[in-house]
């Protein structure tokens, strides 16, 4: 519950998907070609080698850095991005809609790196395939230590030759899905305003950045009360 609290876009259970794939992604190069196996591999290969790539031993500020180049290399941020947007994409600028994106992928980067030790060293293999479209949908599973294993669904989808993630459900819960309410949430608590919500991501990432780069302390909270206090 405090991890809920302090971080309030983890009360959706996608984190879970999220930080697992951005840390398996650092071992593996994108594969070529569309096949329902190529994508099965693809993503077992990422599971079985880059599991404990990066784990609690390795220091903050370089678990953010890979984060970020991975959601860069290995996620189709562009779309989800424009997904998680939604109406509200439409009132802003392309300035604040690249603006947007970017602040989402640092916000995930840094919020999610610290979580990745949860998983470290926990099984995983791949349970099946089945196509969905123009994606591939690989499902999979993860052992945890303590509990039941995580069911994971992953669409990963064929870009120019390279794979990637659009989307990953945990136990049936949708990234885009659990973030695009999220933000339309903050967007609805602070007047329906486009350049509020850039305000509030502007400040979380800034104040996440100073509390891993120094003392803790900060102050907390954000812009017309829409995000709660991250309480430790």
């Amino acid at each position: 519950m405090r991890d809920k609290l302090r971080y309030p876009w983890l009360r959706y259970p996608w984190v879970v998907a999220a930080a697992l794939v951005l840390s398996l992604a650092s071992l593996a190069g994108a594969p070529r070609g569309a096949s329902a196996q190529d994508a099965s591999n693809f993503i077992q290969n990422l599971g079985t080698q880059g599991i404990q790539v990066l784990g609690p031993s390795v220091p903050a500020a370089q678990r953010t850095a890979r984060f970020r180049q991975l959601l860069d290399a290995d996620f189709d941020m562009q779309s989800i991005s424009r997904f998680v947007m939604g109406p509200q994409g439409r009132g802003m600028s392309p300035e604040q809609q690249q603006e947007f994106t970017t602040l989402f992928r640092d916000y995930v980067a840094q919020t999610y790196s610290d979580k990745l030790g949860t998983y470290g060293g926990s099984p995983f293999r791949v349970t099946g395939t089945r196509p969905n479209g123009e994606e591939t949908l690989v499902t999979s599973q993860v052992q945890r230590q303590n509990g039941n294993p995580v069911e994971m669904v992953w669409h990963v989808a064929n870009r120019g030759g390279r794979f990637l993630v659009t989307d990953v459900q945990v136990d049936g819960a949708s990234m885009k899905v659990s973030q695009r309410d999220q933000i339309a949430a903050i967007v609805q608590r602070n007047g329906g305003r486009p350049d509020a919500l850039l305000s509030v991501m502007r400040q979380q990432v800034a104040q996440t950045h100073r509390e891993n780069a120094g003392p803790r302390g900060m102050p907390q909270g954000g812009v017309g009360s829409s995000m709660p206090p991250r309480e430790r």
